[in-house]
């Protein structure tokens, strides 16, 4: 973590990079100490059909931006969609997934408020592959992170 310093740029390649759960890959752009506690600012990059499991932030709101590709978003009982320049809001408390529904590696624009989700993919980051559900599981119960089912592809396939 980063001792807050104030003002910062990070440029394009830049920030702490981890490998998902799944098989996508995370840039942390803007982690809890940067920010004072504010945000976490994520770039995720996430392969065609992929995306994480069913699961509910229990402390940050979350909004996804598509830097590129299509996406779909299960947040609740909504099924919503947005593609390159369109954004998606999940409030804290809300379960949620998604899917890249493209054909190419989609990238996201993630922001959380308050800050701390990066804690997650640093610690996720050093599960053996596959992913155990359990270790995942309790990685998420650790980060305020609660799984409840499995990605959108298996639960609401295209």
């Amino acid at each position: 973590m980063s001792k807050f310093m104030g003002a910062f740029a990070v440029q394009a390649g830049e920030g702490a990079k981890y490998t998902t759960p799944t098989s996508g890959s995370v840039i942390v752009k803007a982690d809890t100490g940067q920010t004072n506690g504010s945000l976490t600012v994520l770039e995720l990059l996430i392969p065609p059909n992929d995306g994480p499991p069913a699961h509910t932030h229990l402390r940050e709101d979350e909004v996804w931006y598509v830097v590129d590709g299509k996406f779909r978003f299960k947040a609740g009982d909504a099924m919503l969609r947005a593609s390159t320049g369109g954004l998606v809001f999940g409030p804290r408390g809300v379960p949620h997934a998604f899917q890249n529904v493209g054909d190419e590696v989609g990238r996201l624009l993630v922001i959380t408020t308050p800050s701390g989700l990066e804690r997650f993919f640093e610690q996720s980051d050093e599960l053996s592959r596959p992913v155990d559900p359990e270790e995942l599981a309790a990685i998420g119960r650790a980060t305020w992170i609660e799984f409840s089912g499995p990605p959108l592809a298996i639960s609401n396939p295209l």
